[in-house]
């Protein structure tokens, strides 16, 4: 995919699978074989997914820590004439990964920006969950701090559209807490491992859930879907 001398190449931003290997388009493989540079926020994991298919290609680290330095050598790159391909740690970049920063940037430059779909976390969890798929709202990550995510779910508390988050294990139960205290005991569904061999599918009410799991390994990030407010009032 190299460009034309003094024509900018382009940015690809390449779905990654979240968990089974097999889960990559045709199209996802060729680009990353294609472009000039990999550009990974875990340049491990995406290493595993390259050898797997027999890819060769450079890498070089784009993540939280360093995106501020690299978007714009990254930037530079592309304005050369270099194609790179952006990946996530698993999944669609720029859902709750650094991606924004590096499109918002290209975007600004006048180079062309190019998604290649594939895997989304929470939306195989929301398709899968059982609850109302035709309206949400997709939140990612709550705040670390008790006070800023009780305050966050608060101001959802009359939202009608199914809700979405991502959590880490280690606040899970916290989290998981802090919506059944704050909404109810809503219909909920926690996914974890998606598409990996210990998937794991947890649907109910919310106390139910958090009921299993205070009595189960925390293991995985998970997503969680809640029901949204309903016009009844009920849970």
């Amino acid at each position: 995919m190299n460009t034309a001398l003094g024509n900018p190449g382009t940015l690809y931003l390449v779905s990654t699978p979240i968990g089974n290997l097999e889960d990559i388009t045709l199209r996802a493989l060729r680009v990353l074989k294609e472009v000039n540079l990999i550009a990974a926020e875990d340049t491990r994991k995406t290493g595993i997914l390259l050898k797997n298919y027999s890819i060769s290609n450079q890498l070089t680290s784009y993540h939280d820590f360093n995106k501020e330095k690299k978007a714009y050598t990254l930037l530079q790159s592309l304005k050369s004439g270099n194609s790179i391909a952006l990946v996530s740690d698993a999944g669609t970049p720029g859902i709750s990964d650094p991606a924004f920063l590096m499109v918002k940037l290209a975007i600004q430059e006048g180079i062309r920006v190019e998604s290649i779909p594939g895997p989304t976390a929470f939306v195989s969890a929301l398709i899968i969950s059982g609850l109302p798929t035709d309206k949400f709202i997709f939140e990612g990550f709550l705040s670390p701090k008790s006070g800023k995510r009780k305050k966050r779910i608060l101001e959802l508390s009359e939202e009608k559209r199914t809700l979405i988050f991502y959590e880490s294990p280690h606040r899970f139960l916290e989290t998981l807490e802090d919506l059944l205290s704050i909404l109810g005991d809503r219909k909920a569904s926690v996914a974890r491992e998606l598409t990996k061999k210990f998937e794991e599918v947890k649907r109910g009410k919310l106390s139910e859930i958090k009921e299993y799991f205070e009595a189960a390994k925390i293991r995985g990030e998970f997503v969680l879907i809640v029901e949204g407010k309903r016009e009844d009032g009920k849970t």
